[in-house]
């Protein structure tokens, strides 16, 4: 019995510490990667509406948290179609080629219990790039559907040409260089299958 105790005890502390990192799978119809680019004396901008992936998410410590997602790059809405349809194209996006962009995250520096940057790889066109990037989780709540989710906003600026795209190279160009990116993500939580023994 005296064994017994402390061998229950390890089990509990075990179960905690595994229940820190809840796991979530990005809803991609409330879900978005809202864009901003110059075009000639102002800006325009639109929305890729299909993100998918996964989230880790540690809420006693975020660093030991992480990220997979991915987007659909035939999902790009500008709110007109025919400017969708020309952006697709060789010239600009190439989504024929390349229609999707990833990012997995290499590690999360938390600066406070719902703040911190991520930094991670992301591809597009190609190429993979290490970037980083501040984010935010907004909350944690239950859905009517008897789920559990968890929300997260993140803002970063990445150049199109990094990634081998020449529209907005030249001074003169209608089209900017830098592609402005706010994430708005909703993760519906779910649970590990369990590991066999």
């Amino acid at each position: 019995m005296k064994f017994l105790v402390p061998f229950l005890g390890l089990i509990l502390f075990s179960q905690i510490a595994t229940a820190e990192v809840e796991n979530y799978k990005i809803d991609n119809t409330h879900s978005f990667a809202n864009w901003t680019i110059r075009h000639v004396a102002s800006k325009t901008s639109g929305t890729f509406s299909d993100v998918t992936g996964t989230i880790r998410i540690d809420r006693s410590n975020l660093s030991g948290s992480s990220v997979e997602a991915k987007i659909n790059m035939l999902s790009i809405n500008s709110s007109n179609a025919r400017r969708d349809e020309h952006i697709q194209k060789e010239e600009y996006l190439d989504v024929a080629k390349f229609a999707e962009m990833t990012f997995v995250s290499t590690r999360v520096e938390a600066k406070s219990a719902n703040e911190g940057i991520l930094t991670g790889n992301f591809t597009m066109h190609g190429v993979t790039k290490e970037i980083a990037f501040p984010f935010k989780v907004l909350g944690f709540g239950a859905d009517p559907w008897g789920g559990h989710r968890a929300g997260l906003e993140a803002h970063t600026v990445i150049r199109a040409s990094d990634y081998g795209y020449g529209w907005g190279i030249k001074p003169d160009a209608p089209i900017g260089d830098d592609i402005d990116v706010t994430l708005l993500i909703e993760g519906v939580r779910f649970f590990d299958p369990p590991k066999p023994l």
